[in-house]
């Protein structure tokens, strides 16, 4: 499964920066934002309709 992530800027939440990754990234971008006090916005992608 793959998640959007959107960093957030830490006065008015506006997104900065957008990306895709995979769950196991993802858990790497959350523990890193969580150590520098930043923002994130993650959500799931829908798997494509077959």
């Amino acid at each position: 499964m793959h998640f959007e992530i959107r960093r957030l800027n830490e006065t008015e939440g506006i997104e900065t920066d957008r990306t895709v990754a995979d769950a196991a990234t993802v858990d790497q971008l959350v523990q890193q934002a969580a150590a520098a006090g930043e923002r994130l916005y993650i959500r799931p992608i829908p798997a494509p309709s077959a």
